[in-house]
This record gives structure tokens, sequence and C-alpha cells, in this order.
């Protein structure tokens, strides 16, 4: 089997990538898809209004179809709206939805393919690897994932007796026909979570879904800078967690301790009092689930659980005002688009 489809062959995957303004990140995703084998597939690139380079990079890949997402009805988020147009042009009797700022590692596609079906699964989703180069990525990504991986557990996510579900939108590969049989995108049109929302109609509809880390298999830079990071999670915090107040409450609680214990220690040598010790360990191995390397864990743990609580907090707030700003769009609590911005 050769990577790319003939005019005389059906594609098994279609690889749709809803892409916005994503000129810093495209070129090197099509690359790393482009070199996968294995497996028939075909990609989509769906142009959702860009304004910078974007339509011109994937036109640039002579194998990659470039379509246009089409105007945004009401109610639609504007990815939603993206891969649903994305969805309607594909011919793979499996679908993977990737973001723009992923890189897929060379054989990943087949070995995905493979995994979903030998674990029946209708639903696999892997979560990439994180790549944190600024300061503020690499103190807070690690916090927020711990507490992703507290919150939906893999093994729990993958267990069809759990009602827990959960998915990443940087790489889900679904069978079509189950896709389809649930309404794809389209019965969650309004859902700013849409990875999450697409896992639960699968799972509640009967249909097995696999979640797992991934490195192996995709990696990922998310956000380039601090704006970049403090609207994407703003956008996505207070839906993920159920709590959010309270979880910024405890996490900041739990993170003052050793700061109070600092100034109490025994002779001022608190970097040997048994409370500071204990409090700041706690932290570090609380982040272990982030799979992250222990540096990052340690600046996690001093830096990243205070910040972690801001963005929980001006999450919820931006949710509970209606006024979600992302990528040119305000998005009002999982329903309505407020403004659209092209």
């Amino acid at each position: 089997m050769t990577a790319m489809e003939t005019d005389a062959q059906r594609p098994t995957v279609s690889v749709i990538i809803p892409a916005r303004n994503e000129e810093a990140c495209l070129g090197d995703c099509l690359q790393s898809l482009l070199a996968q084998s294995g497996v028939l597939f075909e990609i989509i690139v769906v142009d959702d209004h860009s304004t910078d380079r974007t339509p011109e990079i994937a036109s640039s890949f002579s194998a990659v179809r470039v379509i246009d997402a089409g105007p945004l009805p009401e109610g639609w988020t504007g990815k939603n709206n993206a891969v649903t147009a994305g969805a309607r042009q594909a011919r793979g009797e499996w679908l993977l939805f990737t973001d723009a700022d992923t890189v897929h590692l060379p054989g990943s596609l087949a070995r995905a393919l493979t995994e979903a079906q030998e674990s029946n699964a209708d639903l696999l989703s892997y979560s990439p690897e994180q790549i944190a180069v600024t300061f503020w990525e690499m103190a807070t990504l690690p916090v927020i994932f711990a507490e992703l991986a507290r919150q939906y557990p893999p093994a729990m996510v993958s267990d069809p007796a759990s009602p827990i579900a959960a998915a990443n939108g940087q790489f889900i590969l679904v069978r079509r026909a189950a896709y389809e049989t649930v309404g794809g995108h389209g019965a969650i049109a309004g859902d700013i979570l849409e990875d999450v929302a697409l896992a639960r109609v699968v799972k509640r509809s009967g249909r097995k879904i696999r979640f797992r880390y991934a490195p192996d298999a995709v990696r990922t830079r998310m956000y380039r800078n601090y704006r970049q990071l403090r609207d994407g999670w703003t956008k996505n915090l207070a839906l993920l967690f159920p709590k959010p107040g309270w979880l910024a409450v405890k996490l900041l609680a739990l993170w003052i301790i050793p700061w109070i214990a600092m100034p109490l220690a025994h002779d001022g040598h608190w970097w040997w009092d048994p409370i500071w010790i204990g409090s700041f360990l706690y932290l570090t191995t609380r982040l272990r689930r982030a799979n992250f390397k222990w540096d990052r864990e340690i600046l996690g743990a001093l830096f990243g659980m205070p910040m972690f609580a801001y963005l929980l907090l001006r999450s919820k707030r931006a949710h509970a005002n209606g006024n979600v700003p992302w990528k040119g769009r305000t998005y009002s609590d999982k329903t309505h688009l407020l403004a659209a911005g092209h």
C-alpha cells in the first residue's frame, strides 16, 4: 500500500484539518502527514476565513485538497463548521480530525488505524506530547494536563462501563459510519468544547471510544506566546472542569502551604522543615500524571498552580458573562455565536 491514493482507489482515512490563521505551523503539520505510509489516505485542509497565508501554504502542497469552510451558520462554532465542511467532502472509511499545530510521527497514521480496529473502537483519540518553549508554557501546561488526567482518567474514558467520556481534538480518528450515525459535529454544532462533546455523543450511543497519551504518535505546540495560552485556556477550562471556582481555590490553598511553612521553620532552615518538604513534594508528585519531565513539574509546582487558578477563574468569568473570544470571534457559553470577524 502507498500513502496517497490513486484515482482508482478510495482512501481508507480522510485527514481533515480545520485551519484559521495557521501560517506558523500548517506547513510542518502537512509535511508530517504527507510522509505517512502503510495506509491509503487523503488530506483535506478547510480554510476557515483565514486572513494570513494559511490558504497559500496549504495550496503549495499539490497532494492536499484545500476547501473553504463556507458561511458560518448561526449558532455554530467556527471549528465545528469547518470540520463539518471537510467531512462532507471526505471519501474515507475513517475520518481523522487533527489540528494544524500537530506534527505526526512516521507511521503513526497506520498504527492508529490498526489500534482502533484491534480494540474495536469507533473513536480513537490521542493526547499528544505537549511541546513547551516559553516560561509560562513550561510552568502552566504540567498543571493543566495533570488536572485533566485526574478529571478524565484515560482508563475510565476507555472503559465502556464508565460514563466518563473525553477526547483531544488534536487527534480524533473516528469510523465514518459511527460519526454519521450520531450526527457528526452537526449534533454538537454550538459546543465550544467540541472534542469532549463528540466523545460523549459517541459513547452515549453505545459505541466504544479509546483514549490515551500518545507521544509515540503525535506532538503539538498549542500556543506560542502568553496571550495565546491565556485566551485558549480561557475558552476551554470552565467547560473541562465542573467546578472551576472550587478547583482554583483548592489548588491555591495547596500551593500556599509551603510558603506559609517557610517562615515558620525552626531556626529559619526551611529547606529542612518537614512541613515544607512534604507539602512541596506533594505538589510536584501531583503533577506526575501530566507526563512532563521533573524540571517542568518543579516549575509547575512553583509558578504554574497560581497561573492555572487564575485561568480557571478567568474562564469561569468569561463563560458566565457570555463573552469568550477566540481567533477574532466571540462565543457565549456552549451555544451561540455573538460576533464573527473574518
